[in-house]
């Protein structure tokens, strides 16, 4: 009998316990995202501007119960206090998880970007699940929200020529036409893509490269790691600042979540990247 009534308690300890972690993994997917810096010298010595600050946003994954509509407009009321330059997302605008609890169309999931704020616009890439759920609808809603959308396209932003690469993830991306693109522009070149995985291939006068798509692992289980970064490199461009021969990615823990509406040991983020001339 005590045998039993210890066994009782070692499974209660342990369901609580999962309980506890659970809740933890939820209330951490829907927090605040913390603001993370980055100072990177890509400006031109001889140019006007002494610094532009960038803001990159990623993995948005709207829908229910952890990204409604309404948290989104909160996280642009917080973008829109930093003062950016330029905003720069880097897909999956939407989420069509199976265990959400509300769906979205795309106008619902974009309207809140209308609000952001900044002097150069904000500039947009699809993501795997906007190509999944509906990419024409995509391009639709966000046209309509004021941001420039690049498919395999550039778009000058000041003094910088912004290249945006479909989705690699989904075999949407062609690096040619967008170098290609940009290019043509002329400025200081700075590619953003939804996935990070064609970093390598990046020519090296694009010394800046944006991505998301990996969560930062989403969910990083203690001693075992993160379940997936869904990129073929493994954890090589998983997450944050990564340089690799004279060329530097950023790579988002986004703000959403894919497949569950939990997040552990993989807070939601946002990057303010300031661009500076040579400091010597």
């Amino acid at each position: 009998m005590a045998g039993l009534i210890s066994l009782k308690r070692l499974l209660l300890g342990l369901l609580l316990a999962g309980g506890g972690l659970v809740g933890f993994a939820y209330w951490t997917a829907i927090s605040d995202p913390i603001v993370r810096h980055a100072r990177i010298e890509l400006l031109p010595a001889s140019g006007s501007e002494k610094q532009i600050r960038i803001l990159l946003i990623s993995d948005i994954h709207v829908a229910g119960p952890d990204m409604p509509p309404a948290r989104l407009q909160h996280v642009v009321s917080l973008a829109n206090r930093l003062k950016p330059d330029a905003v720069l997302i880097a897909g999956d605008f939407i989420s069509e998880k199976r265990f959400a609890t509300t769906h979205y169309r795309f106008s619902e999931v974009v309207a809140p970007l209308k609000d952001l704020r900044s002097q150069l616009g904000t500039f947009a890439v699809l993501g795997n699940h906007d190509h999944w759920a509906d990419a024409a609808a995509a391009r639709a809603a966000l046209r309509d929200a004021g941001a420039i959308l690049l498919d395999n396209a550039a778009a000058r932003a000041g003094p910088l020529v912004i290249g945006g690469l479909d989705d690699a993830f989904t075999g949407h991306a062609d690096l040619d036409a967008t170098f290609a693109a940009m290019n043509a522009l002329g400025g200081t070149p700075i590619l953003l893509s939804h996935s990070p995985d064609p970093f390598p291939r990046v020519p090296p006068n694009v010394k800046l490269m944006l991505a998301g798509h990996t969560h930062c692992g989403q969910i990083r289980l203690p001693l075992l790691g993160a379940i997936s970064y869904m990129s073929e490199f493994g954890d090589r461009y998983a997450c944050g600042v990564v340089v690799e021969r004279g060329k530097t990615l950023v790579v988002g823990a986004g703000l959403g979540t894919s497949i569950l509406p939990l997040r552990l040991g993989a807070v939601p983020d946002m990057w303010l990247i300031t661009l500076t001339r040579p400091s010597h």
